[in-house]
């Protein structure tokens, strides 16, 4: 079913994507941007629905291939880095379809096909983006496969059903035809005027059942494509120069030995460039330590000077969140509290990688990306093509983690390529990967609130400070518009139903990469709130749950957070006394939509903060597949655990520290918890569920060992005095 079907009507954006409710909303609006109202309202939504939505326009053929063997092959252009996202997406393309789950197979699907997507494998949306679209593709090609198959019957097309990879009459089991039959005789295909029905959520074979990974057994028979691994005709091995200090830039650049070294093909030295291409990999990187360089002269950074650009009040506030009258009800008596987040590295297991062919009039790239149609444009502007010219291969990721949205490696790769004229893999090391990639940025909460005698908080005020987080990934106009990075912020808004509140942030200029980190800001600014919420219970003399119950907001979203806290209550044993030794805090998250309650019982030895277990409560929505989604709760804890006790990025004699592994602290296996999770359902469509997990464990560790200790840790990585 490879062929261009003759249509009636071609599926429009209108009629394909907003019907399934994917398009909409607003995304950067210069003239409404400018407003305080409309950016408020841009802010709000993108906080809490995780990005821009999605707008893949394709036609239903595009997402499927069917063979006439009866296989499925299904496109999906959405990456798979370790998420499972390719097994969730197929689960509603393959229930619509209605095939045999053991016939289909899931590829990635690079630029040019018809599925470009440009907001990449991002912000927690590629099950929510894609979900209703996949269904509806997955239904239509259904009908239309209905249609021609009553055809081949002699039968009208109401008296047949199209079931399990077959169309068969009703009256009459016998007399069927399968998909791959239908495919082989049918030459020309007709798009149904009008979009069919979905299933009903009683008639789901695959939808919410938790159905084994299509990407497994290649990946335990060592076949999958990382992005190390890609191998093409002709293909030599590159290395680029990094600069030694932050900031530092190419003065001038001579080859030296390097051109003659064994195994050179090409040094590469242009304005703002250098680099080698070799036979192989090592023959690149040892004649790139022989080429002259001289460095640009420039500041030494610290770390103490890079925290003193972090403040609340540098600069210019901008208000992301205000309701009533919080700076009027603050006047009196009130907590205040301020906490600190560290830069880190995003620390994946694959460095960042790409291989690139560049000819004449066009290039391949294949690259461990995110984001293929970023690729593409970025690759096309740096050699001189137009976009159309350029074809990105998105290969599978091994970890991502928002670090690779970044065109880098890939634009690095291609202008190796064109300068020698055949295909070139550049592969970083870590301490490239480490020093010149996109980190978390330090950021700095301070709130202040007032309680009132019953528990109540009357008013509250988060002032937030961070480096860039989105903006750097955006034209220039985007932050001339928002003002504060939605980024940096993401998280930092109140949800809980305080009449009088109130939300500013600072964004610093910082003399290194800072950009999207799993969660983006999220997980900093939640260690603040919740943190801070835990605070001001015990102010109160409250139990940190009934505080929050007391403090929901009495609308939806209120009943849902309660039920999350009731669950995480329950299934935690909060009431049951705590082994001798531990004791118990717990936190409440929300982003994209999705609610998370996390409680970690912790203890403490000689100074050394050791957590046991973590119980997460999740409601997102529906749960295409239960098992991904307790997947994704226990990755996402135990990656936001590491960063809660051990990760930390400084600046050292200016530059980036440490360089790699060996010094690099991280969640060991040894030092990962019992993990327990429960899915709660509240809905009929999927939620987010890549990056909300991280949200509540720092401040559940936290509140735990204030608990155990007395001891209130603000500052991450979490250290006892």
């Amino acid at each position: 079913m490879t062929e261009t079907p003759k249509q009636k009507r071609k599926l429009s954006r209108r009629d394909f994507l907003v019907l399934t409710g994917v398009a909409g909303g607003l995304y950067f609006g210069v003239t409404l941007g400018v407003l305080p109202f409309a950016r408020l309202k841009l802010a709000e939504y993108l906080d809490e629905a995780g990005g821009p939505p999605m707008t893949v326009d394709a036609v239903p053929l595009a997402w499927f291939e069917i063979g006439t063997d009866n296989l499925v092959k299904i496109y999906i252009p959405k990456v798979e880095m370790g998420q499972g996202i390719h097994t969730t997406l197929a689960q509603a393309a393959a229930d619509e379809l209605d095939v045999p789950w053991e016939d289909v197979s899931v590829l990635n699907v690079g630029t040019g096909k018809g599925l470009d997507d440009p907001v990449g494998t991002s912000a927690s949306n590629s099950t929510s983006s894609l979900f209703p679209v996949l269904r509806q593709a997955g239904a239509t090609v259904r009908e239309m496969l209905r249609f021609e198959g009553a055809k081949l019957l002699g039968l009208a097309a109401e008296s047949v059903s199209a079931e399990n990879g077959f169309v068969t009459a009703t009256q009459d089991a016998g007399k069927k035809v399968s998909y791959g039959e239908i495919v082989g005789a049918v030459k020309e295909w007709v798009v149904p005027e009008k979009l069919p029905a979905l299933k009903k959520s009683t008639d789901f074979k695959y939808i919410g059942k938790a159905m084994p990974r299509v990407d497994l057994l290649d990946k335990v028979l060592g076949k999958t494509q990382f992005g190390f691994d890609v191998r093409v005709e002709n293909m030599a091995y590159g290395a680029v120069a990094t600069p030694p200090r932050l900031g530092a830039m190419i003065k001038s650049a001579s080859a030296g030995e390097a051109a003659t070294m064994p195994g050179v093909i090409k040094v590469v030295i242009e304005d703002d460039f250098v680099g080698v291409v070799a036979e192989r990999r090592e023959q690149a990187w040892a004649a790139l330590s022989a080429v002259q360089i001289e460095w640009s002269e420039v500041k030494v950074w610290e770390q103490a000077e890079i925290e003193a650009l972090v403040q609340v009040g540098n600069g210019r506030g901008v208000t992301v969140q205000t309701e009533g009258d919080a700076e009027g009800h603050l006047r009196g008596s009130v907590l205040e509290a301020e906490y600190y987040t560290p830069m880190v590295f995003h620390a994946h297991m694959e460095p960042q990688s790409a291989a690139a062919d560049v000819r004449a009039e066009s290039a391949t790239v294949w690259a461990s990306t995110q984001s293929p149609v970023s690729v593409r444009g970025a690759v096309a502007k740096a050699i001189g093509l137009e976009a159309e010219q350029v074809t990105a291969i998105p290969t599978f990721l091994g970890g991502g983690f928002g670090q690779k949205i970044n065109n880098i490696p890939a634009v690095q790769a291609a202008r190796l390529s064109k300068a020698a004229g055949q295909a070139v893999h550049l592969g970083y090391r870590r301490t490239e990967d480490f020093q010149n990639g996109y980190i978390r940025p330090p950021s700095r909460s301070v709130l202040r609130a007032a309680v009132n005698k019953n528990g109540l908080i009357e008013a509250i005020e988060h002032k937030q400070a961070s480096g860039q987080v989105a903006f750097p990934f955006f034209p220039v106009f985007v932050s001339k518009v928002m003002g504060a990075d939605f980024g940096a912020y993401r998280g930092a808004q109140i949800r809980y139903g305080v009449p009088h509140k109130r939300v500013d942030a600072w964004l610093a200029d910082l003399p290194f990469k800072t950009g999207w980190w799993r969660g983006l800001g999220m997980l900093a600014n939640l260690f603040a709130i919740e943190s801070f919420m835990d605070e001001l219970a015990v102010s109160v003399g409250m139990d940190p749950f009934l505080f929050r119950l007391a403090n929901l907001p009495l609308d939806e979203l209120g009943g849902r957070m309660k039920k999350v806290l009731e669950a995480t209550r329950e299934k935690s044993g909060w009431d049951t006394p705590a082994p001798e030794g531990r004791a118990r805090g717990m936190a409440l998250a929300m982003d994209v939509g999705t609610l998370v309650g996390c409680v970690a019982e912790v203890s403490v030895k000689n100074k050394e903060i050791r957590v046991h277990k973590l119980t997460g409560v999740v409601d997102a929505g529906m749960f295409v597949n239960p098992n991904g989604a307790a997947s994704q709760m226990e990755g996402g804890m135990n990656m936001a655990l590491s960063s809660a006790l051990f990760e930390e990025t400084q600046v050292k004699n200016g530059a980036l520290s440490p360089t790699n592994f060996g010094a690099y602290k991280f969640l060991n296996n040894s030092a990962s918890p019992e993990i327990v999770v429960e899915l709660l359902e509240s809905g009929d469509e999927p939620l987010g569920m890549g990056e909300p997990p991280l949200g509540p464990v720092a401040p559940a560790v936290a509140n735990a060992v204030f608990a155990l200790t007395g001891q209130r840790l603000r500052r991450l990585p979490l250290k006892l005095a």
